[in-house]
């Protein structure tokens, strides 16, 4: 008894934290922005600059990231490699494939159509949860919006440092590459990890489906509903259409998040 009472209090402890990890995340990484910051332009020196792009860039993704793998939950629903390497290798696989395809389509076409964006980045992002997939026919379907997650992470933090220093070269001004790491940070969720987390989800359900035919059928519906708040978010410079996109998309990544918590894993 004396064990059980001691153990209570231990236990909701650890659950607490575990609750608030991502917030540690993100106080943290943006203390640590304001401090990079606050140096480099006390000391002028612009070795601090990959260091301040990097920690705006990834702040707010990785405490997304933590927000779905451990918050709440006593036990990971996928092993951290698979999450670390899908953030990682995903990121820069995504980035890439999308950046290859989307210039050969501007030099055959001249332009590049929103849609086609949208199709090319969306599926770029598939690259590593699809070979993972594959790989280890995954059997716990609460996984597959971790993973997502993963994936959508690693290419906006990239991206997001893409654009911030694009920023830098063409204002030549701090402010401006705060401004792009602001408002791409704050975007993030409601937007590529939301999009690659939902259609993930869909992608782990369809071994353990009882209707595999089905799950599939739903997974490329996902797909293509990303591609299309993908493709309307690039396509337009209305702010309503922008609020209504990221809200679809942050709902349905937190409906995926609180129903990840929630599922039973599928039996062997």
């Amino acid at each position: 008894m004396a064990i059980e009472t001691l153990g209570a209090p231990s236990g909701r402890l650890a659950a607490a934290g575990r609750r608030g990890a991502w917030l540690a995340v993100l106080v943290g990484g943006a203390a640590a922005y304001v401090v990079v910051l606050q140096v480099m332009v006390s000391t002028e020196n612009v070795n601090f600059f990959p260091s301040l792009l990097l920690i705006g860039a990834i702040t707010v993704p990785m405490a997304v990231l933590v927000f779905a793998e451990v918050s709440g939950r006593r036990i990971a629903a996928v092993a951290p490699w698979i999450v670390v390497t899908t953030a990682i290798v995903g990121g820069v696989i995504g980035t890439v494939t999308a950046g290859v395809l989307e210039y050969d389509t501007l030099r055959r076409l001249g332009t590049v159509p929103m849609v086609l964006v949208g199709i090319i980045e969306e599926a770029a992002k598939l690259v590593v949860p699809l070979a993972l997939y594959l790989a280890l026919r995954p059997r716990d379907p609460r996984g597959g919006v971790i993973v997502g997650v993963a994936s959508g992470m690693g290419f906006a933090t990239l991206e997001t440092m893409g654009y911030g220093f694009q920023a830098l070269l063409s204002a030549h001004s701090i402010a401006a590459v705060d401004d792009t790491l602001l408002l791409r940070g704050l975007l993030s969720p409601a937007c590529h990890i939301a999009w690659t987390g939902m259609t993930v989800a869909m992608l782990w359900r369809i071994h353990t489906s009882p209707r595999p035919g089905r799950a599939r059928a739903l997974f490329v519906a996902t797909y293509l509903v990303a591609v299309g708040l993908h493709a309307t978010w690039d396509g337009s410079q209305s702010v309503p259409v922008h609020a209504v996109v990221a809200g679809v998309g942050l709902v349905a990544l937190l409906v995926l998040i609180h129903r990840s918590r929630h599922d039973e894993p599928a039996v062997a």
